[in-house]
């Protein structure tokens, strides 16, 4: 296997590099390509380009060009400082929220005077100027439904009532979001806070049978921009989550406001429908800052990239960025939370972004550690969650607890790429990263994300080790985009899938990811089949030249069963499964393709499929 590397190989196979880095202190020369960009001599160093936003510039060293032309690699260096400017969005709605949520730091103990010094602290300390733009208020605001059917809120917390506290959001270029339950009760009314009390306020406090008058009141009235719907009361009501977050969006949509975004905050994926509903759904438990929790978060939704699009997306939860051991400071101490590690840290962040999770931060910012401060506005992570595409990455390659997931960066099918290392486990682990598994040809050149800097290149593989709980971001710039080869089941869209009732799904054989040895990617997709809606579809497909293509179904089965095949909704070819053994087999269709984006959906209406573990795409020219 072929390598070609920009520095020496020993370096590339530490991470693209473990030594100096470099900058302003070194000899420099002006290039002639861009005026930003600057060259210089450190044989010591381990970077190719070092971006620095704070200067403006970009320095190429001249000790790592390795027979490149200096001018050639002047220009990346501009187009990588441009790359730091993330583009206005095409649409407000069409990207994940950014802002910041007063839950994870103070609990129900908020207050007017919290809210707004929060605000003031975003818009001037380069928070806002980064994006992050949202002030919302979570639960401890209410104070019940007065006679009137009006909601109240908290006289000592709000005693000016919440139309000062959003005028003074939006007085600062911010919006402001606010937080209610879908049942009559809010979580803090239902579950022991802290202190060992219950929220008397949230009794009574929630939207069921006050839909109409509360999205008025917040909408309307004081200007809300943004709610999330939690579901303590209507779990507590035994109410359908489908019909009753149905019943609130449209709510919402009758007081005329289009700009509104709504969040649906049931601890669990709710299902496909979601994305008919609202902007964003959570997929799990609350957080807590400590590195099990991070970890549980991002390892439930690394099979979830099916459901994300623009303008709709996956809630990993607020973020515990600031949050650092000895530097703790929230209400939920004695409830897990004890803290992250800087490299915790890193990888929380990172993979908020990679997964296209919305970005609240949950920390008390008046106070937020510099460093950490630095990480949430680092624009080229931002960039990573801040895009048009809308795309969560997937992943590509498994190896016990490390992952190698990607994403497109600027275009869909183009020639960037967002890749993370991600290492969950408490050892270091050497990942191998190979162009086959990342669409890749040619060259490839390489930018980390966190570090700024350009740090190599390299041809069909490189390996680079990473820390435990650590994880590496990183663009990569190829010379070509092929084909893909490889569509694993686990990242296809299944049409029934959900996770608010397990046992649901077990009673009708819902299809879900499940481990399995032997598996490609670790995983195959199983209880397929038995109903028209609970099939498996990849929707992605790129086929680049018109022809016919060998479509190979990898799959295991504990006895005779079947499937069908189908391509754009098209008539469907049957393909027969014997039993395996515990083993996989495969099934061959060969199909006429033309060149272009295409669907591949394998189903059976009326009998259980197969477990289904990848399709592989191989044109049918010898």
């Amino acid at each position: 296997m072929k390598s070609v590397y920009v520095g020496s190989m020993a370096l590339l196979a530490a991470g693209f590099g473990a030594y100096a880095s470099f900058g302003a202190e070194d000899a420099s020369e002006v290039s002639r390509v861009d005026k930003r960009v600057e060259y210089r001599d450190c044989p010591k160093c381990d970077k190719r380009i070092r971006v620095d936003l704070a200067a403006g510039k970009a320095y190429v060293n001249l000790s790592r060009l390795e027979g490149a032309d200096k001018e050639v690699v002047a220009a990346r260096a501009a187009k990588l400082l441009d790359a730091a400017k993330i583009a206005p969005a095409s649409d407000p709605k069409i990207r994940p929220l950014m802002g910041w949520s007063s839950w994870n730091t103070f609990g129900v103990k908020i207050s007017e005077e919290i809210i707004l010094e929060t605000a003031r602290a975003m818009a001037t300390n380069g928070l806002k100027d980064a994006g992050y733009i949202y002030v919302n208020i979570d639960d401890g605001f209410f104070w019940g439904h007065g006679e009137d059917g009006i909601l109240k809120f908290h006289p000592e917390r709000f005693p000016n009532g919440m139309k000062p506290v959003v005028d003074g959001i939006h007085a600062l270029g911010l919006k402001a979001g606010i937080y209610s339950d879908a049942g009559a009760d809010t979580c803090a009314s239902i579950w022991t806070s802290p202190d060992g009390t219950k929220e008397q306020g949230g009794i009574g406090g929630g939207l069921y049978g006050h839909d109409a008058a509360d999205c008025k009141l917040h909408f309307v009235d004081l200007g809300f921009d943004f709610i999330k719907v939690d579901y303590c009361g209507g779990l507590k009501l035994k109410l359908d989550e489908k019909t009753r977050y149905t019943e609130i969006a449209n709510a919402i949509k009758a007081t005329g406001r289009t700009d509104v975004r709504l969040n649906l905050c049931r601890w669990a994926f709710p299902g496909t429908w979601a994305a008919d509903v609202a902007e964003s759904w959570r997929t799990t438990g609350d957080i807590r800052a400590n590195w099990g929790s991070v970890k549980k978060i991002i390892d439930e939704n690394l099979y979830l990239s099916a459901y994300s699009k623009p303008g709709h997306y996956n809630d990993m939860d607020m973020l515990e960025v600031g949050q650092l051991v000895g530097q703790m400071k929230s209400v939920f101490g004695k409830h897990g939370d004890t803290g992250i590690t800087p490299d915790e840290e890193t990888t929380h962040f990172g993979m908020w972004c990679m997964l296209s999770s919305p970005l609240l931060i949950g920390c008390d910012v008046r106070s937020i550690p510099a460093s950490s401060k630095a990480l949430i506005t680092n624009p080229y992570l931002l960039a990573m969650n801040q895009n048009d595409l809308g795309l969560q990455g997937y992943v590509v390659a498994k190896d016990g607890e490390a992952y190698i997931l990607v994403k497109d960066a600027i275009t869909k099918f183009g020639k960037s790429r967002y890749v993370a290392l991600y290492n969950g486990s408490d050892k270091a682990h050497d990942f191998t990263i190979r162009a086959a598994d990342l669409d890749f040809g040619g060259k490839i050149d390489a930018f980390d994300l966190v570090e700024m800097a350009d740090v190599g290149c390299f041809e069909d593989h490189v390996s680079v080790n990473v820390a435990p709980h650590a994880s590496k971001f990183y663009r990569f710039d190829a010379e070509k985009r092929v084909q893909r080869k490889v569509y694993e089941a686990e990242c296809a869209y299944l049409a029934d899938y959900q996770e608010l009732d397990e046992r649901a799904s077990e009673k009708l054989g819902t299809a879900a990811p499940a481990p399995m040895e032997g598996a490609s990617g670790g995983m195959v997709v199983s209880k397929l089949g038995n109903r028209d809606t609970n099939y498996l579809e990849w929707r992605d497909v790129k086929v680049d030249e018109a022809g016919e293509y060998l479509i190979t179904i990898d799959f295991s089965s504990p006895d005779e069963r079947w499937f069908e095949i189908s391509v754009d909704g098209g008539a469907p070819r049957r393909v027969n499964a014997q039993g395996t053994g515990g083993k996989f087999m495969s099934g061959v269709v060969l199909l006429e393709l033309s060149a272009g984006v295409h669907s591949v959906r394998l189903s059976n209406a009326s009998a259980p499929m197969p477990d289904i573990d990848r399709m592989t795409l191989a044109s049918a020219k010898r």
